[in-house]
């Protein structure tokens, strides 16, 4: 099986399959994820911050070549860190497998319903 079923297939067992196709929480999901990656390699919040504005100023991207290029750069940033991108990912992989209760819990202990990109915040 393929690492994206399989991580879709864990979704669907952690929180349901509404939450695991919304949208928007995955981007607030992924978003989050890439803040703390760049943020355990050194960049600020400042930098980020510039790198919003300048992104947001700019046309919409297209979904499939946005990915593609997530993907590249990702691969590329890995190589850069010393990282392995496929031992890391399986790693986070089974790890996730050994704690569904402990987050399904944490999700479901937050306000449901409310669109925030931080996680149990109201707006």
């Amino acid at each position: 099986m393929k690492y994206q079923q399989k991580v879709e297939n864990w979704l669907i067992k952690c929180f349901g399959e509404e939450i695991a196709r919304d949208k928007t929480e995955r981007c607030f999901r992924f978003t989050e994820e890439s803040l703390e990656l760049v943020q355990s390699l050194g960049i600020t919040k400042e930098q980020v911050l510039e790198l919003v504005e300048y992104v947001f100023n700019r046309p919409f991207g297209e979904p499939h070549q946005e990915v593609g290029g997530t993907m590249v750069t990702l691969a590329a940033l890995c190589g850069a860190a010393d990282l392995c991108l496929e031992d890391a990912a399986n790693d986070e992989y089974e790890r996730i497998l050994t704690k569904i209760d402990k987050i399904r819990s944490k999700h479901f202990s937050k306000p449901q319903n409310v669109l925030s990109p931080i996680p149990g915040n109201l707006i």
